[in-house]
């Protein structure tokens, strides 16, 4: 019987180790120090990661692993200024920075002028904590979507499209999915590691005509302009 016992709280622990990585539960007291980087105006109206739209006016921000919808205290460590905002979309993917702040986060903060700071992020309150059930409501998916996955592992030749990286992003699917409609192409999902963590880089298309590909990435560029032309490596 304590053998049982034993395996059962075993595979318990190991259920909750696999569940909660790259995830920081609100109930924890957690703290972050790094660099603190804003959204550049071409970044105005477009959609964040949880579906949003971005507006400088906005205390929102971007983090790795942080839940949608969680409340995060930013101070700039040099001048002690700080500000409140809301997690509702994914990054930046550039070393050593921590978050991205909506451009009027970035002024309360007083580093607009200098473009980044280093900062200390101090998780306030989660989704679950939050009074505004409406906030809740945009940060998760509905329960009931399925996603049809046909999963093959392919040696494309020739280019594609990149549009981005995306680290620990639950939207890869939804990604892929409206990318696919909405141009009418491959999508492929390259798993790449960088510094230990797993980056799902979304590339488009396959073609050897590099013509086809500069007339693809003008297209894609229109919604997003940091895009840019891979070689697939086989």
């Amino acid at each position: 019987m304590k053998k049982k016992f034993n395996l059962l709280w075993k595979i318990c622990l190991l259920l909750i180790a696999v569940f909660s990585t790259g995830l920081v539960l609100a109930q924890q007291k957690y703290k972050e120090t790094g660099v603190a980087s804003f959204y550049a105006d071409k970044f105005e109206g477009r959609k964040t990661a949880n579906g949003e739209i971005y507006y400088h006016a906005k205390k929102t921000a971007a983090h790795q692993k942080l839940p949608f919808g969680s409340i995060v205290k930013v101070t700039n460590i040099e001048n002690k200024k700080y500000v409140v905002v809301r997690i509702n979309d994914r990054g930046p993917f550039i070393d050593n920075r921590i978050i991205d702040l909506s451009k009027s986060a970035a002024n309360d903060l007083g580093i607009v002028e200098k473009g980044l700071a280093k900062v200390e992020l101090e998780l306030i309150a989660s989704t679950d904590d939050m009074p505004d059930k409406k906030l809740i409501s945009v940060a998760k998916e509905p329960s009931e979507k399925y996603y049809k996955i046909d999963v093959s592992i392919e040696k494309p030749k020739g280019s594609g499209i990149q549009i981005g990286s995306y680290r620990n992003d639950e939207n890869i699917f939804k990604i892929a999915e409206q990318l696919k409609a909405e141009y009418k192409t491959e999508v492929y999902i390259q798993i790449a590691e960088i510094n230990n963590t797993n980056v799902y880089r979304v590339i488009l298309g396959r073609s050897t005509d590099e013509a086809y590909l500069k007339k693809l990435k003008e297209i894609i560029s229109k919604k997003y302009p940091d895009c840019f032309i891979v070689k697939y490596k086989n």
